[in-house]
């Protein structure tokens, strides 16, 4: 069986806001679409130009144009392709790549950009996944290591069968993006979720905050939450093995690769949800916090300013960051 979930976070600031529908004159100017390989929505809650938004997916387009590993002509695939020949990218791309390598230093490895070798082997996306050959994952294993990332001015180079893979990253990068544009053009109540990598700008009119639902995993509804978090102007980002995977021989394997063994994590925990400031942060600590596990990625978020964390594990209990419980909604109270 294979399954495809295309959000872990669902923002429920436009459905569970103080517990029922508004009136219609909250009701927000909003679009929806397909980009990043996922479901994009974005809502502005005290603007009604349409204009705003045109530019606000033209902008996701263009990131994606510029991050994809998959479109001939973006900078991640002009990189992978030059066999260690340096390419000059974008400014944007060298953002997002040294916030992937800043990450992937923080965590000493368990997040690291240059996994595309194993995840282009596993194709958890394909429609017919299956366990690759042993050999072939330590093979694309050896070719995993950030640290042999060169940069020099504005030009990127990797060893030979080197593959850079901001998945783990570039989705919360272009929410914070889409921030500070929408800000720029005086937005100051917005809702971003970008295959729920959610992220706020301000809060609701009037004050209150936005309500973002977290999925249950496996849940057999969309809507079947282990709970919600109350935001203004933050993010909430969740990674778990419920979002992409398939099962072989009555074994799950999901997208989350350890960068040690080249196999998916294997613990127990089914999702992790990063609380925090920017989507960036929230979307590459997601996965950090999930390859480490609860004590070590508790200890990480604790050394962190601002950044809360909960973890849902396999027995569906919830572990919570010191800080985390404060925001937090059961599902009885929604």
């Amino acid at each position: 069986m294979f399954k495809r979930t295309m959000a872990a976070v669902l923002a429920l600031g436009l459905l569970l806001s103080g517990g029922c529908a508004r009136a219609a004159a909250e009701k927000p100017l909003s679009r929806q679409g397909f980009m990043l390989n996922t479901a994009v929505s974005i809502a502005l809650y005290d603007h009604k130009d349409e204009a705003i938004l045109d530019g606000a997916f033209e902008l996701c387009e263009e990131y994606e144009q510029l991050l994809s590993r998959t479109i001939e002509t973006s900078d991640v695939y002009r990189i992978n392709a030059a066999q260690g020949e340096p390419v000059r990218v974008s400014a944007p791309t060298l953002e997002a790549l040294r916030a992937a390598l800043y990450y992937a230093e923080l965590s000493g490895g368990a997040f690291d950009p240059t996994i595309e070798p194993l995840t282009t082997l596993w194709d958890i996306m394909s429609d017919s996944p299956r366990v690759p050959d042993g050999g072939d994952i330590a093979a694309a294993l050896s070719h995993v290591d950030w640290t042999q990332v060169r940069i020099e001015g504005d030009a990127v180079s990797l060893a030979p069968g080197m593959g850079l893979d901001l998945g783990g990253i570039a989705k919360g990068y272009i929410a914070d993006r889409l921030r500070e544009y929408l800000r720029a053009q005086g937005v100051s109540s917005a809702l971003i979720n970008l295959g729920g990598n959610v992220l706020t700008l301000g809060g609701k009119p009037g004050g209150s905050e936005f309500v973002v639902g977290i999925q249950k995993p496996f849940g057999e509804r969309q809507y079947d939450l282990i709970g919600a978090y109350r935001i203004k102007d933050m993010s909430v980002v969740t990674s778990g093995v419920y979002e992409r995977y398939f099962e072989q021989d009555g074994v799950l394997y999901h997208h989350i690769l350890d960068t040690e063994t080249g196999y998916p994590v294997d613990n127990d925990v089914l999702s992790v949800t990063i609380i925090s400031p920017g989507s960036t942060e929230g979307d590459a600590l997601s996965t950090i916090c999930f390859a480490l596990g609860v004590e070590r990625g508790l200890e990480l978020i604790e050394s962190l300013d601002g950044i809360e964390a909960v973890y849902c594990l396999s027995d569906g209990s919830l572990v919570f960051s010191s800080g985390a419980e404060a925001g937090w909604l059961y599902p009885d109270e929604l």
